[in-house]
């Protein structure tokens, strides 16, 4: 850096766009070895991807006492033989198929002109037809170069190469031959190394990885390993199925060559979203080239309808879950990145790459980045997605996302791990300065309006402890955020439950504090209690300072409601006021706020409350344990942390 502080400041200045220019220099570095070293990286990338496959197999046979170099040659022998007659299957099909497919001109030729005279009344196909057979006449050779002369042909010059010698004969005949080889060759080798060094390639991962923490980095690197080992076998199993039932299929149908089309379907359906439409194109052609009538096409098209869904929507969760991981952006422009840089092998292994790289991001704290722009989670918590939507002042989508999160856990649970968090974080803006008067109360309205619609849903007797079956990541990573219902979540309770006092029209009265976002809080604090059978009254401390009073008299309780409280000795202060006003009331107060369950005490007796909580599934517990103690035995104050005012609620209420 600089000693002149104008220069330090202007490079300061300039060091994000560096940062950025840089990076972006890496990348195109990246791809252009990726794209001109691909005849090397090719083999070693499928290598790679070949023993995620067979080190289970390799495993299962050192485990019967076979030495490492035999498992290690019989695996892949058995694997490459397999390979090279899926290969030899293919030739021999093909072949048979393309010596076949003169005898299915005549059907074909038939069914355009069936076409052509069912529509010729509409003109629109049988035009189309005639357009197509134009073009290619005027595409063949011989058509006169200007129509306007008729009779003149062009002058056709052809120019003859020398006869090539013996060696360059065999040379252009072993090309095609050889490089296939080469690549085979090249992919079995690295195949076995990487399978015999196999601890040693590991342990050189975790230096370059970073061996900080020997322990976390090897359990990360072993949990990705065979994480994309089950990842790669289920996938290899479902899609050799996906082939099995397609080719028997065909077969049934009657579609001719159904073991060549169920071996690339097989293979053709590690290709993203499209493999297997493209699978399905080449039989469909051909039953129709066979078939004069359309039932062989109308089956083999409801054969490919009815498998894959079957298999994309009801197999594929149950094996490797929901997803592949990766966001369906991310797919696709994984698959176009690849395909352009390693041709149609690149299209068949974008998802497994993807796959490899999302893990790495996952596991590897230096490449975190991967894991944002490629996987499928959340890249915000839900706390700031919430608050995210209410900036931009879209609460319809927070909504969606709380009717989906109601159908798993308790409203209390949202309201404390979702909304409240985000209310914080609001708050937080607010005391920055952050938040103009104007954007506080389209914040302030946004969130109203999602406690409104939420606090319309039905309340659920029982609380669930389920993940989120349906919906987006977002609502999954929220509901497996905030974890299970506590017991309170579960208990409503009935008017014959409550004491006398507490049967009244609105035994409960809810304070809000002078803060934007404090009225929002209260009104959730109010909801859960109405929902669980407390009725509740809301009113603001601004409003009652004006000389507003509740519409009630005699309340049980009295809940303060703070996101940022203000002095101590103000809110002792509003304490003995309340008590002087409603006698023998109790009074519970809430700091919206996580704090050290050691300091509660000490806040509970500064503030002079009879309860002091730290979130609303608190706030609820304590009020239920309020309204079923007998009035004949005087409570005591306490503060109700999260550990052990749950254990509290546990023992006293009943399941």
């Amino acid at each position: 850096m600089s000693d002149d502080p104008v220069t330090a400041q202007r490079l300061r200045r300039a060091l994000p766009l560096f940062a950025a220019l840089a990076s972006f220099l890496l990348v195109v570095a990246v791809m252009a070895a990726l794209y001109f070293g691909r005849e090397i990286l090719v083999p070693v990338t499928l290598a790679i991807l070949l023993s995620f496959v067979l080190v289970p197999a390799v495993r299962a046979l050192r485990r019967i006492g076979l030495p490492r170099v035999p498992a290690v040659l019989l695996v892949v022998t058995v694997a490459f033989g397999a390979l090279v007659g899926v290969g030899l299957l293919i030739a021999n099909e093909g072949a048979q198929l393309a010596s076949d497919l003169p005898r299915y001109q005549i059907t074909m030729r038939e069914k355009i002109a069936s076409l052509r005279g069912a529509t010729e009344s509409q003109g629109t196909l049988s035009r189309f037809i005639d357009m197509v057979q134009d073009l290619g006449a005027e595409l063949r050779p011989g058509k006169d170069a200007e129509p306007g002369k008729e009779g003149e042909k062009p002058l056709t010059v052809e120019i003859r190469q020398p006869k090539a010698g013996l060696i360059e004969t065999l040379g252009t005949l072993a090309a095609p031959v050889l490089h296939p080889l080469a690549t085979t060759g090249l992919i079995l080798i690295f195949t076995i190394f990487i399978l015999l060094q196999r601890e040693d390639l590991r342990n050189r991962m975790i230096r370059l990885a970073g061996s900080g923490d020997l322990r976390r980095t090897t359990a990360a690197i072993d949990d990705a390993v065979s994480r994309l080992s089950r990842f790669f076998l289920a996938q290899l199993a479902l899609n050799i199925a996906f082939g099995v039932v397609i080719g028997a299929g065909l077969w049934l149908i009657g579609v001719p060559s159904p073991t060549l089309f169920g071996v690339l379907a097989a293979i053709l359906r590690f290709v993203p979203y499209i493999g297997a439409v493209i699978s399905a194109l080449l039989p469909l052609v051909l039953a129709a080239a066979v078939d004069p009538g359309w039932t062989m096409v109308i089956a083999t098209a409801a054969l490919f309808l009815v498998v894959e869904p079957i298999c994309g929507h009801v197999i594929e969760p149950l094996l490797y879950g929901h997803s592949t991981g990766l966001s369906p952006v991310a797919v696709i422009l994984a698959a176009t990145i690849w395909t352009y840089l390693w041709g149609p092998i690149g299209l068949v292994l974008a998802t497994p790459l993807t796959v490899c790289l999302v893990v790495l991001g996952r596991h590897v704290e230096r490449l975190w980045y991967l894991d944002v722009l490629l996987g499928d989670q959340p890249a915000l918590s839900p706390p700031a997605i919430f608050y995210q939507r209410m900036l931009a002042g879209d609460p319809a989508e927070a909504i969606d996302q709380g009717r989906e999160f109601l159908k798993e856990r308790a409203l209390v649970t949202y309201y404390d791990e979702v909304a409240l968090a985000g209310l914080l974080m609001a708050q937080d803006d607010l005391s920055r300065g952050s938040l103009d008067p104007e954007r506080q109360a389209e914040v302030g309205a946004a969130i109203r309006a999602v406690v409104d619609r939420l606090g319309t849903m039905a309340v659920a007797r029982r609380a669930r402890r389920g993940t989120a079956r349906a919906g987006s990541s977002e609502t999954a990573a929220a509901v497996a955020a905030a974890g299970p219902d506590r017991q309170a979540a579960g208990i409503v309770l009935r008017p014959e439950d409550l004491p006398p006092r507490w049967r009244g029209p609105a035994p409960v009265l809810c304070v809000s504090s002078r803060g934007p976002f404090d009225e929002a809080a209260t009104l959730m604090l109010s909801q859960i209690l109405q929902r669980h059978g407390l009725a509740s009254e809301v009113i603001a401390m601004s409003a009652l300072r004006e000389g507003q009073r509740p519409q009630n008299s005699d309340f049980a309780l009295i809940c303060f409601s703070y996101l940022e409280p203000v002095s101590l000795s103000q809110i002792r202060f509003t304490v003995r006021q309340a008590r002087a006003a409603v006698p023998g009331v109790r009074i519970l107060v809430g700091f919206w706020r996580e704090r050290d369950p050691a300091t509660l005490e000490r806040l509970r007796r500064a503030t002079s409350a009879d309860i002091l909580v730290t979130s609303l599934n608190d706030a609820l517990a304590a009020s239920i344990e309020e309204a079923r103690r007998p009035a004949t035995v005087p409570p005591a104050g306490r503060a109700a942390s999260s550990p052990a005012f749950e254990a509290r609620a546990a023992a006293a209420l009943p399941a």
